[in-house]
């Protein structure tokens, strides 16, 4: 594919995640025309639908869009840096790492401000052991000790919980689930994902150096001992991010960059990374749909609209590996 094509179907992408974005406004159990939701949208219309539209689901269609943005490039700087296409804040354990940061700050009555440092920290804890214990490995053995460590993340969650009062469980529980309901900051949440965006592609030949491993970057004039540490440190942030704004939604990081390099048939991170802020938009942007509208008037939690279909995903991409 030449560089002129990749360009138009990146433009085709970002019309695609305006689409979604646009289609999350107008779902949901209050019965709105389009009409009704774009009069509404523009300050216009009558007092319900501005009400719907203006401050129930502007609010959350734009949190959606935020989370999947920050995760999918979450996705493609732990892909970059672990040379490993299975790589993911929620398979390599980030995720579950900002998430006992946050319950454990939630327990001690943090305010957002220190949950967002409790969940970085615990974020980098994670992601430092995975690097540690992959160390000098190749990138099964990463994959494996991120497991691993999730999965005693999941069991100090579960520790957490059982030690949580009643008035502070249900919130925990909900929260955990996955739920767009819970973000407070939408506008900041993509305001930090346009921030990191710029970073990524500013970075960009840099990640392409780093993922062509150590040595090339050696010869490259590229630190690695240097930039992996950077790298990580950004993907932790984003991560913690998204975790605290709809709790620990899972695979649009690992599902998001794959499907941008399908479409765009190139590993060149100074398209894939704004490809997959875009398709991670879109994506949790429709799982939230679907989550709003399955079992309307009741909402599911979109944590489990993405694992229901990241999973299947994750398995068919981890076969196809294994076949290599």
């Amino acid at each position: 594919m030449t560089r002129p094509t990749q360009i138009w179907t990146l433009a085709g992408l970002g019309a695609l995640a305006l689409a979604c974005l646009l289609a999350s406004l107008l779902a949901g159990s209050a019965d709105l025309s389009l009409g009704r939701a774009l009069a509404a949208l523009g300050g216009g219309g009558d007092e319900l639908a501005g009400t719907i539209v203006r401050t129930i689901r502007l609010p959350r269609s734009i949190s959606a869009f935020a989370v999947g943005s920050l995760l999918g490039l979450a996705g493609v700087l732990l892909q970059a840096l672990f040379r490993n296409p299975l790589a993911d804040p929620f398979v390599l354990g980030v995720s579950g790492g900002a998430s006992v940061g946050a319950l454990a700050g939630m327990l001690a009555g943090f305010t957002l401000g220190g949950l967002e440092w409790t969940a970085t920290g615990g974020a980098l804890c994670i992601g430092a052991l995975v690097l540690w214990m992959g160390s000098g490995g190749d990138s099964g053995r990463l994959l494996l000790s991120g497991v691993v460590l999730a999965s005693a993340c999941g069991a100090v969650i579960s520790v957490l919980l059982a030690i949580a009062d009643n008035g502070q469980l249900r919130g925990m529980v909900f929260w955990l689930a996955g739920d767009l309901g819970w973000a407070q900051h939408p506008w900041f949440d993509l305001a930090a994902a346009g921030a990191a965006l710029v970073v990524a592609l500013l970075g960009g030949r840099a990640l392409n150096v780093l993922a062509a491993g150590e040595m090339r970057s050696a010869v490259l004039g590229l630190d690695a001992r240097l930039a992996r540490p950077v790298v990580f440190l950004v993907a932790a942030a984003l991560t913690s991010l998204a975790v605290l704004a709809a709790g620990p939604v899972g695979f649009v990081g690992l599902v998001a960059p794959h499907l941008v390099r399908l479409a765009l048939r190139t590993s060149d991170h100074r398209l894939v990374a704004p490809g997959a802020a875009l398709c991670g938009g879109a994506l949790l942007c429709l799982a939230d749909i679907a989550s709003r509208t399955i079992a309307a008037p009741r909402q599911l939690p979109v944590g489990a609209i993405t694992a229901l279909i990241g999973a299947p995903v994750f398995l068919l991409l981890l076969r196809r590996r294994v076949g290599r």
